[in-house]
């Protein structure tokens, strides 16, 4: 061995000594590595778990939550932004947001509201009163076609006959007074609703159009990025008032329609969180020791909504006829799995004010000819049918039912042609009247009948959230005087003949109340999904 290879071999020797040194002065063997994060001090594992990836059922159709009336964009906006108060986890009360004290009048037309102290907005502004007050009057001064729920919620806008808040000012910077025209008695529920949080003004008055794609709230996590139909990338707000929250670093909302993919993402470990599983996967998911199911508390109805300015549907007759001819028994049977229940009213029975009175229409297509032969419509007609495009909670495959309701109305002559289009725009065309016949459903925002009977089905809201167009002046003096009534009795039995008069002209087909279903991965913990279809992520964490 020459001294080349002589000293090479030395220093090879020497090199696997000290590795071997280095080891043994470890007890605890191999350590995994440590790095600081980024901006801290402290020693955090690389192998934390920090990023949740959430798969859903469509995309947001805006950041911007005033503006919108579907779930897939409050299931973001609710961790972007803060309300003044808030629903507790499980149930509709209310508890404190970024108010935390209120105090009605004696004649409940004025409320004052004490606002957190030291709350930032993400683009590093303040919240104040001023802040709310700004908020308020960019709804009042907007429309139906901008913000459909601030028209739906208070009677429309600034200088409307029906326009229920009078005022808003701010007395100092961290009290705020609404006066209202007359009392509402869901006033404080309606204030806790995902639609009206509290956005930086800075932010929206750049233009509504560019603010509804950059979002600034003051919520626990900000926004990073949005490929449409994608991905929305969410992260850590560091200045966040609530200490040690939120939990997560990171939330990516993944769009996947397709309810097997979503599964499939789910127990491959793409996913770690998911939305809209089928009734009949959820024995799939309780059976997989790396998963675990949700159940979200019920607060929900399907429907099938019959658009009455369009000819036969402005026929009573005729829609009854729908109502007769429609098999809701077997489409819970088939798409539901035991979790949920035929629905007769257009609100579930866990709503105050329900009417469990009234006889549902029954499966009887004989009847529905009969009433089509009063119509004039005896050889039946043809009609678009419009399916969802996208799971919902309350309609697992929109698509697989409608091809059900397809069969039962060619059973009576009805010939049906099943119409979809993208979500964004089966919402924005259905509810312009453009639709015959359209599946849509409804999770409540507050736990209040208003919130469906009033929201959904009233004259005041054409355009809005009604989007049959249905109306009935002696109905719309009942739903008005319901807001205003605070004896509870007295509501409930006003609702109630509400109902009547729905069930009587029927323009919906109530199909079903379901007990919607999220999987998760095992060492998810934190998650605790409540009635209303948008969780506050905040305290979601891994094991």
């Amino acid at each position: 061995m020459n001294k080349r290879k002589l000293w090479s071999f030395g220093m090879m020797l020497l090199l696997v000594l000290s590795a071997a040194l280095a080891a043994c002065a470890s007890p605890g063997g191999e350590k995994p590595e440590e790095t600081k994060s980024e901006g801290e001090g402290k020693v955090v594992s690389e192998n934390v778990k920090d990023t949740l990836v959430f798969g859903r059922g469509g995309d947001s159709s805006s950041l911007d939550p005033s503006r919108v009336t579907e779930g897939e964009s409050f299931k973001v906006t609710v961790n972007l932004y803060e309300t003044l108060l808030n629903f507790g986890e499980q149930d509709t009360a209310v508890n404190p947001g970024l108010a935390t004290e209120w105090a009605p009048s004696e004649d409940g037309l004025t409320y004052t509201f004490k606002l957190r102290e030291g709350v930032k907005f993400h683009d590093g502004t303040d919240f104040n009163a001023d802040a709310v007050v700004k908020n308020f009057e960019r709804w009042a001064n907007g429309n139906a076609e901008k913000f459909p729920y601030y028209n739906t919620t208070f009677g429309g806008f600034k200088g409307d006959e029906g326009h229920v808040i009078e005022s808003i000012t701010a007395d100092g910077a961290n009290t705020v007074v609404i006066k209202l025209t007359r009392p509402q008695a869901p006033f404080l529920k309606n204030l806790a609703m995902s639609m009206f949080a509290i956005a930086s003004p800075t932010a929206f008055e750049q233009g509504d159009d560019q603010f509804e794609r950059n979002p600034v709230g003051t919520g626990p996590f900000k926004f990073v990025e949005w490929k449409p139909n994608e991905t929305i990338t969410i992260e850590k707000f560091d200045d966040y008032w609530q200490e040690g929250l939120p939990k997560l670093n990171k939330i990516i909302f993944r769009s996947i329609p397709d309810n097997t993919a979503r599964l499939n993402a789910l127990m491959s470990g793409e996913i770690e969180l998911a939305d809209g599983i089928n009734p009949s996967d959820g024995q799939a998911i309780e059976g997989n020791a790396d998963l675990q199911l949700f159940e979200r508390p019920s607060m929900n109805v399907g429907y099938l909504g019959l658009t009455v300015t369009r000819p036969p549907f402005d026929k009573k007759e005729v829609r009854q006829a729908i109502n007769y001819a429609i098999d809701k028994q077997s489409i819970v049977d088939a798409f539901f799995e035991g979790r949920a229940n035929v629905a007769k009213n257009p609100m579930p029975p866990s709503i105050s004010g329900y009417n469990d009175d009234i006889k549902g229409y029954e499966y009887n297509p004989e009847k529905a000819k009969e009433l089509l032969a009063q119509a004039g419509l005896a050889d039946g007609f043809e009609m678009e049918l419009w399916a969802m495009p996208v799971p919902r909670p309350y309609m697992p495959d929109g698509k697989k039912v409608a091809e059900v309701i397809q069969k039962n109305l060619a059973d009576i002559g009805v010939k049906a042609s099943i119409v979809s289009h993208e979500w964004a725009t089966y919402l924005d065309l259905a509810s312009k009247g453009d639709a015959d016949a359209f599946m849509l459903g409804w999770t409540g925002d507050n736990g209040d009948a208003d919130n469906f009977l009033y929201a959904l089905l009233d004259e005041d809201n054409i355009g809005s959230n009604n989007y049959t167009y249905f109306s009935n002046d002696e109905m719309h003096k009942l739903l008005i005087e319901a807001q205003t009534e605070v004896d509870e009795e007295k509501r409930n039995e006003l609702y109630k003949k509400a109902q009547e008069i729905i069930h009587e002209e029927a323009p919906w087909v109530p199909l079903a109340h379901s007990t919607p279903l999220l999987g998760g991965s095992k060492d998810l913990t934190g998650f605790v999904p409540g009635p209303i279809a948008s969780d506050l992520l905040s305290k979601v964490e891994f094991k």
